[in-house]
């Protein structure tokens, strides 16, 4: 694993992209005061360090900070980083909504000194113990579920929590089910986005903003449907983290997912408690298994490259992305590569369309074989 030091541009990366988290957790990153939160006065320290370091003009103030962040490339700022680490237009916060980017939560879940980030991979043990304890599997695919398809709730929507299925991960529930900051609102009413059912952040104008990059590429986010605390209630979200690293790529699991069984194959979501995200079995036995990653950097997603478990066994194994993160770096796959670890050098990656391409012809194989052993 590479080491960082605190005036290094990849340190200063993540205590960067730790500190605008923070902020805009505590507040809107368009209005703060003195004293800065202990997190923002390090990132300004760090970032004026590294500046003096290299000759660089140095930012004067958080707010000028915070605008770096919103308006330079990284590749613009006076950083050392390693070659293809950052792509031409990779930001911090984004350019229309001034919220942080899917890629600054990347690097603050790489960095080590965030102490508020939430440590989801703990939640989630506790969530398999829990259902093991129960004697419910079922119970865990539920909640695995719950956080892919309902990142939102009403206080009606909360009675899903009380659902027999969910009793083991009740109170994990109401942990990392979130009320909503006011920043959210436009005319008194929330909006859901229609293809992520994440909620959408107001800009400028009458326009709304989805969190999610591949829903951006896709074009202005539809309303699936306005929630009004007035008369709806308190509306609560699932924490940032979650909706990154498990309600993003969950949607890319259910595309997946509904992709491969179109083709006539058995999916299974999330086997052995989540051993992997899917196990596709052919007609024939053949089982793959599939990791989704739908993650922007290609190179932080690298270095997290792992074996996939062995059991439950399988005879081919993939970590997959979805194709818009190919169509925004052509270089996705060969970083990807470049980054993993030793010991994952066998993983294969591959987009989501390849993968079922992979499947199409495996299926033709199967097919002619069939017609040549009865011919």
């Amino acid at each position: 694993m590479t080491t960082m030091v605190a005036h290094d541009g990849q340190a200063l990366l993540s205590t960067l992209a730790a500190a605008l988290i923070a902020l805009e957790r505590q507040d809107r990153l368009d209005s703060f005061s003195l004293p800065y939160p202990d997190e923002a006065q390090l990132a300004l320290d760090r970032t004026v360090l590294l500046c003096l370091l290299h000759g660089a003009d140095p930012p004067l103030s958080l707010a000028e900070l915070v605008l770096w962040c919103r308006e330079r490339p990284v590749s613009d700022w006076p950083l050392d980083l390693p070659d293809a680490l950052v792509g031409p237009d990779d930001r911090l916060l984004d350019l229309d909504s001034g919220r942080p980017t899917e890629l600054c939560h990347e690097w603050a879940a790489h960095g080590r000194d965030s102490a508020g980030k939430l440590c989801d991979r703990e939640v989630f043990d506790r969530a398999m113990r829990a259902c093991r304890e129960y004697g419910e599997p079922d119970s865990y695919t539920a909640f695995r579920d719950m956080l892919v398809n309902r990142p939102v709730l009403t206080h009606g929507g909360m009675e899903i929590m009380f659902e027999l299925l969910l009793e083991p991960v009740r109170d994990l529930l109401d942990e990392i089910y979130w009320d909503v900051p006011d920043s959210f609102l436009r005319d008194g009413r929330n909006a859901v986005c229609g293809r992520c059912r994440t909620l959408l952040t107001p800009v400028p104008g009458d326009g709304w903003w989805c969190e999610r990059d591949r829903c951006r590429r896709q074009g202005p986010p539809p309303v699936g449907r306005y929630l009004t605390p007035a008369d709806d209630g308190p509306v609560r979200q699932l924490a940032r983290p979650f909706r990154q690293f498990v309600t993003g790529p969950g949607r890319a699991e259910i595309d997946l997912r509904d992709a491969l069984s179109a083709l006539g194959l058995g999916v299974a979501m999330w086997p052995g408690y989540d051993s992997y995200d899917l196990r596709v079995t052919f007609p024939d036995g053949h089982v793959w298994a599939i990791d989704v990653k739908d993650r922007a950097n290609p190179a932080l997603l690298g270095r997290t490259a792992r074996p996939i478990p062995t059991d439950p066994p399988y005879d081919e194994g993939f970590w997959v992305v979805p194709h818009h993160r190919l169509d925004a770096r052509s270089d996705y796959i060969r970083v990807f590569e470049r980054s993993r670890p030793e010991e994952a050098g066998g993983l294969v990656l591959v987009a989501d369309e390849e993968l079922c391409r992979r499947a199409r012809r495996r299926l033709r194989g199967e097919t002619a074989g069939r017609r040549r052993k009865h011919a």
